[in-house]
């Protein structure tokens, strides 16, 4: 394989973790900092408040992007699979 083709789908798969992440984890942040700023106006300090409403909100986003993410997923891995030949893989370097 090249090295060039290598970097790029490198590349490729990073940046499409970043955005396959992204829906799930910043609805989570924000809700994480909502809550610490209503501990800190509050001065309530439990560790586990924060725990429960952000799984929901994950959950929640989950729910709501899941399908998107798996298509997203899906036509990415057709893309790499249609570009197998490209790669200069023969059936003797699979085994």
């Amino acid at each position: 394989m090249e090295e060039s083709i290598f970097i790029e789908l490198v590349n490729k798969v990073l940046i499409n973790t970043a955005i396959i992440a992204v829906p799930i984890l910043l609805p989570s942040l924000v809700t994480g900092i909502l809550i610490s700023l209503f501990q800190a106006v509050t001065q309530i300090n439990e560790q586990t408040l924060t725990l429960v409403p952000k799984l929901f909100i994950m959950l929640f986003s989950y729910l709501v992007t899941g399908p998107w993410i798996i298509r997203f997923m899906i036509n990415f891995s057709v893309e790499v699979i249609n570009r197998i030949p490209e790669m200069g893989f023969s059936s003797n370097d699979l085994i």
